[in-house]
C-alpha cells in the first residue's frame, strides 16, 4: 500500500497580518498534482486542518475544492483526525455520509472510535486514526478515571483501537501529539499551559507507521517508523531553515514500510535576513525571491527614520524588523532571550515581575495556568 501523510495544513492562517489562503492554495494545488503523479492508495492528514475553530470561509472554501478533487476526480481514499486548532464538533460535521464516498473524519471519541480499513492486494491495513482529545474528555468518555494528563490519554485510546485489530493485521496510526524528543517551533499552540503535555513514543512502536501531526518541522520520532509529515508551510521565522515536504509511505504485504519525502514549493518563501541597513538595501542574493515573506534584524546602533519603508521598497513583504543593539537607560528590557520562545506561562511571569517588581507565586501562576486552559477549551468548544 502506498499512501501520502500531511499534517498541519493550517488553512485560513493570518501571517504578521497577511492572509494566507491564496499561498496554501498555490502549494496545494502541487499536493493534487503529486497525487496524480504518485496514484497513492489513501491520504493521510494528521490534525490541525483549519487554523481555528471557526474558520474563515475562504478557508472552508479551500478545503472544499481540495477534498472534492482527491476523493471525486483521482478516487483516492482520505483520512482525516482533528488536531488541537480544529473545532471537533464543526471538522466532524456529516463524518457518516462522507465515510460512504471515502472521506474518513476522526474527530471525536462521543460514538465509539474504531479503525478505518482499507484494502489492497495483499489484504487489509488497519488505520487507527486518534484524534486530539482533552484528558478530562478521555477520562469521562472511557470511564478512565486515572487520565489526568496527554501521556496517559494517549495510552488509553491507542490501546482501546489496537484491541480492535487482528493478530498480525498490518497497522498505521494516526496522532496529533507533541511526542516526547520531537522538536518544536514558535508557531505550535502548546497542548497543555504549564503541564505535561508530552507523550511517549513507545505508544507507536507497535505500528508499522505512524503518521503524526502537530510539530511542523519533518521529523522522526524515536524511530524511522514513527513521523511527523510537518507542516503544510512556514507559519513563523522560527521555521525559516526547514525543508517542509510531505511524506510518501510505501508498505509491502508484510507491513514494512520505506518512506521519502517530497518537497512542495511555496508561491514566497519565509526568510530571515540580518546585516546592516545599507548592505541589506543592495537587494536580494543568488537569486532571491524580493517578494518572499522577510524578519529583518538590523545591526544599526543609530536611529533610522522609517526603517521599514526603506526596506520595503526593495522587499515589498517585510514583516518585522528587530533592533536588537537599541536599548533603553544602558539596558535591555523585556523577558530574557527570545520572547517568541516563551511559553504563556513564562510570558506571564516575565511581564508579572516588570509590573510589580516581585516574582510571580505559585498561586498565582496556577491561576493564571487555568484561566488560559479554559480560553483554549472553550476556542475548541470541548464540552466534558
Amino acid at each position: 500500500m502506498r499512501f501520502l501523510h500531511t499534517s498541519d495544513w493550517h488553512l485560513g492562517r493570518i501571517f504578521h497580518g497577511i492572509h494566507l489562503t491564496d499561498d496554501q492554495a498555490h502549494i496545494l494545488d502541487q499536493f493534487i498534482k503529486l497525487i496524480h503523479d504518485a496514484k497513492p492508495d489513501a491520504v493521510l492528514i494528521a490534525g490541525d486542518i483549519y487554523d481555528r475553530s471557526v474558520p474563515p470561509h475562504e478557508a472552508v472554501n479551500l478545503l472544499d475544492e481540495v477534498l472534492s478533487r482527491i476523493l471525486i476526480d483521482y478516487r483516492v481514499p482520505v483520512i482525516v483526525i482533528a488536531g488541537n486548532h480544529d473545532s471537533p464538533q464543526r471538522l466532524g460535521f456529516g463524518h457518516r455520509l462522507l465515510a460512504g464516498r471515502g472521506l474518513y473524519i476522526v474527530s471525536q471519541i462521543n460514538n465509539g472510535l474504531v479503525p478505518v480499513v482499507l484494502q489492497d492486494e495483499h489484504g487489509p491495513v488497519y488505520f487507527c486514526a486518534v484524534p486530539y482529545v482533552e484528558p478530562p474528555v478521555v477520562r469521562e468518555k472511557l470511564g478512565a478515571a486515572d487520565v489526568h494528563d496527554h501521556d496517559r490519554a494517549m495510552a488509553m485510546l491507542v490501546r482501546h483501537l489496537k484491541d480492535q485489530v487482528p493478530r498480525g493485521a498490518r497497522t498505521v496510526a494516526l496522532a496529533h501529539a507533541y511526542v516526547t524528543g520531537g522538536e518544536g517551533s514558535e508557531s505550535e499552540r502548546p497542548l497543555s499551559i504549564g503541564g505535561a503535555d508530552t507523550v511517549d513514543a513507545a505508544y507507536f512502536q507497535s505500528f508499522h507507521y505512524a503518521a503524526l501531526g502537530h510539530l511542523h518541522k519533518p521529523q522522526s520520532a524515536g524511530n524511522e517508523h514513527i513521523r511527523y509529515a510537518g507542516s503544510l508551510m512556514k507559519y513563523s521565522f522560527s521555521e525559516a531553515k526547514h525543508k517542509k515536504s510531505v511524506t510518501l509511505v510505501e508498505m509491502d504485504a508484510r507491513g514494512r514500510t520505506t518512506y521519502e519525502t517530497v518537497s512542495l514549493s511555496p508561491r514566497r518563501d519565509v526568510r530571515c535576513l540580518a546585516g546592516y541597513l545599507k548592505d541589506i538595501l543592495a537587494g536580494p542574493q543568488n537569486g532571491e525571491n524580493k517578494e518572499d515573506y522577510i524578519m529583518v534584524t538590523l545591526k544599526d546602533t543609530g536611529a533610522i527614520l522609517d526603517a521599514i519603508g526603506k526596506l520595503r521598497e526593495v522587499y515589498p513583504n517585510v514583516l518585522h524588523i528587530e533592533r536588537p543593539h537599541i536599548t533603553v537607560g544602558g539596558e535591555l528590557h523585556g523577558p530574557g532571550g527570545d520572547h517568541r520562545r516563551l511559553g504563556e506561562v513564562d510570558l506571564f511571569a516575565s511581564f508579572f515581575t516588570q509590573v510589580t517588581g516581585t516574582e510571580i507565586n505559585r498561586v498565582q501562576e496556577e491561576v493564571f495556568t487555568e484561566i488560559v486552559e479554559q480560553v483554549y477549551r472553550n476556542e475548541r468548544e470541548v464540552r466534558v
